[in-house]
C-alpha cells in the first residue's frame, strides 16, 4: 500500500494514494481532523468519488464546483483567463487563447465527472470568485465571471448558487458528496498575497503557447 505525507503536517498524518481517482496524482492532499483535504491551485481541477473536502483560494480567479447529485461524485476547477473580458469561440490570438483556457477548465471537470458515472441531467453547479483584489485586476475578475456564466448558458447548465464579484479574496471549501460549500471572505491583509500569486500565474499563461490540451494544466502557482 502506497502512502503520501501531508504537505502541512508530519509523516504520521497520512492518506492512502489508492483512494483517489486516476489522473489526479499531482493534486496535493492532506488529512486534517480526520478529513481528507484536496488543495486546488490555479490551473488545476480535481474530481472525487470519496467524501473529501476540496479547498481553494480565489481572488480574480473563478472556481466552478460541480457534482452529480445522485452519486455524489464531483469536483472543482480553478481558472484565470489569460486576457480580461474574453468570451468568444475563436481559437487564435489572445481572445481565443483566453476562451480555450476557460473552456478546457470547464470541459475537463465536467467530462471527468461524466466519465466516472455522472450524468449531465443530474449535474449541480455552483460558482465562486472573480473579485477585484487590486484595481488593476478589476476587469480580469469581471471577465472570468462573464465567461463562466456564458459557458454554462451555452451548455444548458445553470448555477444553483454563486458568490462572485466584490473586493475580497475568498477561501472556498467544497464537499462534493453533499454539495455543501463554505465560503470565507479574507481580510485585506491577504489581498496582496492573492493578487501577487494570480499575477504571476497570469504572466505564465500569457507566455505559454497553447499547443495542446496537455499544456493547459501543467502546474499551478503555489
Amino acid at each position: 500500500m502506497k502512502w503520501e505525507p501531508s504537505p502541512h503536517r508530519g509523516s504520521g498524518d497520512r492518506i492512502e494514494r489508492a483512494s483517489r481517482l486516476p489522473g489526479f496524482e499531482h493534486i496535493a492532499r492532506y488529512r486534517d481532523k480526520g478529513r481528507v483535504i484536496a488543495k486546488i491551485l490555479p490551473g488545476e481541477y480535481y474530481v472525487t468519488s470519496e467524501q473529501e473536502v476540496l479547498i481553494t483560494l480565489l481572488g480574480s480567479c473563478v472556481a466552478a464546483c460541480i457534482r452529480d447529485v445522485k452519486l455524489g461524485i464531483g469536483g472543482m476547477n480553478h481558472f484565470l483567463l489569460p486576457a480580461a473580458g474574453c468570451s468568444n469561440d475563436r481559437w487564435s490570438g489572445p481572445l481565443g487563447k483566453a476562451t480555450r483556457y476557460g473552456s478546457a477548465a470547464m470541459e475537463r471537470l465536467i467530462n471527468d465527472i461524466l466519465k466516472h458515472g455522472g450524468r449531465r441531467d443530474r449535474l449541480e453547479v455552483k460558482i465562486f470568485g472573480g473579485s477585484k483584489v487590486l484595481e488593476r485586476m478589476r476587469d480580469i475578475g469581471v471577465g472570468n465571471i462573464r465567461f463562466v456564466r456564458e459557458y454554462l448558458a451555452r451548455e444548458g447548465l445553470q448555477a444553483v448558487a454563486e458568490d462572485v464579484g466584490g473586493a475580497s479574496p475568498r477561501q472556498v471549501q467544497y464537499f462534493p458528496h453533499t454539495g455543501k460549500v463554505l465560503v470565507r471572505r479574507l481580510r485585506a491583509l491577504r489581498e496582496t498575497d492573492v493578487a501577487g500569486r494570480e499575477q504571476a500565474y497570469l504572466r505564465a499563461l500569457q507566455a505559454r503557447p497553447v499547443v495542446g490540451e496537455i499544456e493547459l494544466f501543467g502546474g499551478g502557482a503555489s
